[in-house]
């Protein structure tokens, strides 16, 4: 697919800082934040609403294609602490895939490659018409493979765990140390070990290790760059 956009590219585990960092470089930019990884949550709440088995794959596929999923950029009413708003089928559903039961469905969905090419074919429409920033784990070779800018944002497990940790705790769950360790660590092993599009550093990738950086350190240096790539993509556009 032919960039016919501005487009910002943002792979890494889980726990990076990409929603976070990508929500701010977009409105830095002015450009729409994208979640790929809502769309699977959204896959699997969907399954858990309608008793459908997480190991039903055409069944999986059945119910995503029936829904329009859009997203978009927070409006003043509804900046409540969410980095984007999620509507399927015009429902607002921003939080309620935000939980930790659906969380884990979504890991589990994101392994199918049927699920991941309805999602996919998706994540592109929505890129193709308007400068984007979006972050997944397989945004930088398979949904955005022709962006002008492609990121792996990355920090070590001890540092994305207690990040996890507090996200957990801000949102008024019990959250143990050891055990969202160790469930990042079985995130981390599913992601890079699924057959399907695993989670992947391009050698055209910037890498960027936010262990030691501020959200805003991290911030500047990538909107500083993609200023200045923006620039030449309009004067050869």
């Amino acid at each position: 697919m032919a960039a016919q956009s501005f487009q910002i590219a943002i792979d890494g585990p889980v726990a990076a800082g990409k929603g976070t960092i990508s929500r701010l470089v977009a409105d830095r930019l002015g450009f729409l934040y994208v979640d790929t990884g809502a769309m699977y949550r959204v896959t699997g709440m969907l399954a858990d609403r309608a008793g459908v088995s997480i190991d039903d794959e055409n069944a999986l596929v059945e119910l995503v294609e029936k829904v329009t999923i859009q997203m978009r950029n927070p409006s003043e009413t509804e900046k409540d602490g969410r980095l984007t708003t999620v509507l399927v089928d015009d429902t607002d559903e921003s939080w309620s895939i935000r939980t930790e039961k659906i969380g884990d469905l979504a890991s589990k969905v994101a392994t199918y490659q049927k699920v991941r090419a309805v999602l996919v074919a998706k994540q592109q429409e929505i890129a193709q018409s308007q400068n984007v920033v979006m972050e997944g784990r397989d945004i930088t070779y398979r949904v955005l493979p022709d962006a002008q800018l492609k990121i792996y944002l990355t920090a070590n497990e001890i540092v994305r765990a207690k990040r996890r940790q507090f996200q957990l705790q801000t949102r008024g769950m019990l959250a143990e140390f050891e055990e969202v360790y160790q469930e990042l660590i079985e995130r981390d092993k599913r992601d890079s070990q699924r057959t399907t599009d695993p989670l992947t550093i391009l050698p055209e990738a910037w890498v960027i290790d936010s262990s030691d950086l501020s959200i805003d350190q991290v911030v500047d240096i990538i909107v500083g760059k993609a200023k200045m790539m923006y620039h030449r993509f309009q004067q050869t556009g």
